[in-house]
C-alpha cells in the first residue's frame, strides 16, 4: 500500500479543475489513466523526470474508482487531500451550505482516536 501515492492522485487532481471534473464523471477512467500516465512523474520537476514502480493496489484502486473516501480514510489517505477533492467534486450536488462536509464527518463518526496513520 502506498499512502504516498494516494495523496499524490488526490492532490494533483484536486488542483486542476478539468480532472475534477474528469474524476467525478469517469472514476475508473481517471484512475487508470492517472495511474499509467501520471503516478511515475515526479512532481515539481520537468516532463523527463519520472520513476517506474509506482502502482496502486487493488484496494487503493478500488476506493479511489469508488469515491469510495471512507475507504481511503482507512488505508491512511490524508483527511485534508479526501475533503477539499470531494468538496470540489460533490458540494455542488447539496442545496444546504456544509451539507457533504456534515456527510463526510458522519460518514467517518465511527472511527475512533487514534485515527489511521497519515504519514507517508
Amino acid at each position: 500500500m502506498s499512502r504516498y501515492l494516494i495523496d499524490k492522485f488526490l492532490y494533483t487532481v484536486d488542483r486542476d479543475p478539468d480532472l475534477v471534473e474528469r474524476y467525478r464523471d469517469d472514476p475508473v477512467g481517471t484512475v487508470t489513466w492517472w495511474e499509467a500516465e501520471r503516478a511515475n512523474a515526479v512532481l515539481n520537476c520537468h516532463t523527463g523526470e519520472a520513476s517506474t514502480w509506482l502502482r496502486f493496489d487493488d484496494a487503493e484502486r478500488a476506493a479511489l474508482s469508488t469515491h469510495d473516501y471512507v475507504k481511503l480514510f482507512e488505508l491512511g489517505a490524508h483527511p485534508f487531500l479526501t475533503l477539499t477533492l470531494f468538496i470540489a467534486m460533490f458540494e455542488r450536488d447539496h442545496a444546504e451550505p456544509l451539507a457533504f462536509q456534515k456527510q463526510y464527518a458522519a460518514r467517518l463518526a465511527h472511527f475512533d482516536l487514534p485515527y489511521p496513520d497519515i504519514a507517508t
